[in-house]
Protein backbone atom coordinates (compact mmCIF):
# COMPACT_ATOMS: atom_id res chain seq x y z
CA UNK A 1 0.00 0.00 0.00
CA UNK A 2 1.66 3.06 -0.78
CA UNK A 3 0.57 6.42 0.55
CA UNK A 4 -2.29 7.54 -1.53
CA UNK A 5 -3.62 4.17 -0.61
CA UNK A 6 -3.36 4.55 2.80
CA UNK A 7 -4.61 7.91 2.96
CA UNK A 8 -7.74 7.18 0.77
CA UNK A 9 -8.40 3.86 3.30
CA UNK A 10 -8.69 5.91 6.02
CA UNK A 11 -11.18 7.90 4.72
CA UNK A 12 -13.17 5.03 3.39
CA UNK A 13 -12.89 3.24 6.59
CA UNK A 14 -14.44 6.50 8.08
CA UNK A 15 -17.42 6.04 6.03
CA UNK A 16 -17.86 2.61 5.67
CA UNK A 17 -17.61 1.92 9.29
CA UNK A 18 -21.15 1.63 9.74
CA UNK A 19 -21.62 -0.95 7.59
CA UNK A 20 -23.34 1.93 4.78
CA UNK A 21 -21.90 3.68 2.39
CA UNK A 22 -24.59 6.42 1.88
CA UNK A 23 -24.77 8.60 -1.22
CA UNK A 24 -24.07 11.72 0.94
CA UNK A 25 -20.92 10.07 2.70
CA UNK A 26 -19.71 8.94 -0.66
CA UNK A 27 -19.99 12.50 -2.08
CA UNK A 28 -17.96 13.93 0.71
CA UNK A 29 -15.31 11.50 0.05
CA UNK A 30 -15.18 12.11 -3.22
CA UNK A 31 -15.23 15.86 -2.38
CA UNK A 32 -12.30 15.96 0.38
CA UNK A 33 -10.06 13.78 -1.38
CA UNK A 34 -10.51 15.66 -5.25
CA UNK A 35 -8.91 18.58 -4.15
CA UNK A 36 -5.60 17.04 -2.47
CA UNK A 37 -2.30 15.58 -3.92
CA UNK A 38 -2.39 12.96 -5.67
CA UNK A 39 -6.18 12.33 -6.07
CA UNK A 40 -6.96 15.71 -8.36
CA UNK A 41 -4.64 14.54 -10.99
CA UNK A 42 -6.35 10.69 -11.50
CA UNK A 43 -9.32 10.05 -13.46
CA UNK A 44 -12.61 9.15 -12.32
CA UNK A 45 -11.67 5.64 -13.78
CA UNK A 46 -8.13 5.49 -11.71
CA UNK A 47 -10.00 6.78 -8.56
CA UNK A 48 -12.16 3.90 -9.17
CA UNK A 49 -9.88 1.47 -9.27
CA UNK A 50 -8.25 2.89 -6.07
CA UNK A 51 -11.28 2.69 -4.26
CA UNK A 52 -12.00 -0.70 -5.92
CA UNK A 53 -8.28 -2.45 -4.07
CA UNK A 54 -9.62 -0.60 -1.21
CA UNK A 55 -12.55 -2.25 -1.01
CA UNK A 56 -11.54 -5.61 -2.10
CA UNK A 57 -8.99 -5.30 1.33
CA UNK A 58 -12.31 -4.16 3.17
CA UNK A 59 -13.94 -7.38 2.50
CA UNK A 60 -11.53 -9.96 3.35
CA UNK A 61 -10.84 -11.23 6.44
CA UNK A 62 -9.55 -8.73 9.36
CA UNK A 63 -12.28 -6.33 7.15
CA UNK A 64 -11.94 -2.78 8.53
CA UNK A 65 -9.30 -3.37 11.65
CA UNK A 66 -6.89 -5.17 9.02
CA UNK A 67 -7.52 -2.20 6.04
CA UNK A 68 -6.15 0.45 9.22
CA UNK A 69 -3.71 -1.33 9.84
CA UNK A 70 -1.94 -1.77 6.26
CA UNK A 71 -2.50 1.98 6.23
CA UNK A 72 -1.31 3.34 9.21
CA UNK A 73 1.98 2.63 8.91
CA UNK A 74 2.55 3.69 5.65
CA UNK A 75 1.62 7.53 6.84
CA UNK A 76 4.06 10.00 8.45
CA UNK A 77 2.77 12.15 11.66
CA UNK A 78 1.33 15.09 9.73
CA UNK A 79 -0.50 12.58 7.12
CA UNK A 80 -1.68 10.58 10.23
CA UNK A 81 -3.45 13.90 12.27
CA UNK A 82 -4.59 14.81 8.81
CA UNK A 83 -6.51 11.50 7.68
CA UNK A 84 -7.90 11.36 11.42
CA UNK A 85 -9.27 14.81 11.21
CA UNK A 86 -10.59 14.31 7.35
CA UNK A 87 -11.81 10.72 9.13
CA UNK A 88 -13.77 12.69 11.75
CA UNK A 89 -15.16 14.97 8.96
CA UNK A 90 -16.08 12.37 7.45
CA UNK A 91 -18.41 10.59 9.94
CA UNK A 92 -19.88 13.42 10.12
CA UNK A 93 -21.06 13.50 6.80
CA UNK A 94 -24.52 12.51 6.86
CA UNK A 95 -24.81 14.65 10.12
CA UNK A 96 -25.59 11.23 12.07
CA UNK A 97 -22.83 9.66 14.29
CA UNK A 98 -23.66 6.66 14.89
CA UNK A 99 -22.11 4.17 17.92
CA UNK A 100 -19.81 2.33 14.89
CA UNK A 101 -18.33 5.42 13.64
CA UNK A 102 -17.75 6.88 17.14
CA UNK A 103 -16.13 3.39 17.98
CA UNK A 104 -14.40 3.95 14.56
CA UNK A 105 -12.57 7.21 15.70
CA UNK A 106 -11.82 5.93 19.10
CA UNK A 107 -10.20 2.74 17.57
CA UNK A 108 -8.00 5.50 15.14
CA UNK A 109 -7.26 7.04 17.92
CA UNK A 110 -5.59 4.17 20.18
CA UNK A 111 -4.10 2.90 16.92
CA UNK A 112 -1.81 6.07 16.04
CA UNK A 113 1.51 6.84 17.49
CA UNK A 114 0.69 10.80 18.08
CA UNK A 115 -1.19 9.75 21.70
CA UNK A 116 -4.88 9.79 22.71
CA UNK A 117 -4.78 13.46 24.16
CA UNK A 118 -3.60 14.74 20.60
CA UNK A 119 -5.97 12.78 18.72
CA UNK A 120 -9.06 13.17 21.00
CA UNK A 121 -8.05 17.09 20.73
CA UNK A 122 -8.05 16.76 16.70
CA UNK A 123 -11.48 14.66 16.61
CA UNK A 124 -12.97 17.16 19.41
CA UNK A 125 -12.65 20.06 17.16
CA UNK A 126 -14.20 18.57 14.30
CA UNK A 127 -16.83 17.70 16.33
CA UNK A 128 -16.73 21.82 17.28
CA UNK A 129 -16.81 22.61 13.54
CA UNK A 130 -19.81 20.25 12.88
CA UNK A 131 -21.79 21.37 15.89
CA UNK A 132 -25.26 23.48 14.62
CA UNK A 133 -24.59 25.90 17.69
CA UNK A 134 -26.22 28.73 15.86
CA UNK A 135 -29.83 25.91 15.23
CA UNK A 136 -31.14 27.64 18.63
Amino acid sequence: MDTAEAFAAIALGAVACDGVLGREEAHALRRQLEYRIPYRDRSDEQMGDLFDRLLTVLRQDGGLPRLIDQALPVLNPEQLETSLALAAQLVHADRVVDDEEHAFLAMLCERMPQGKERCEAIVSAIVALNRDSLAC
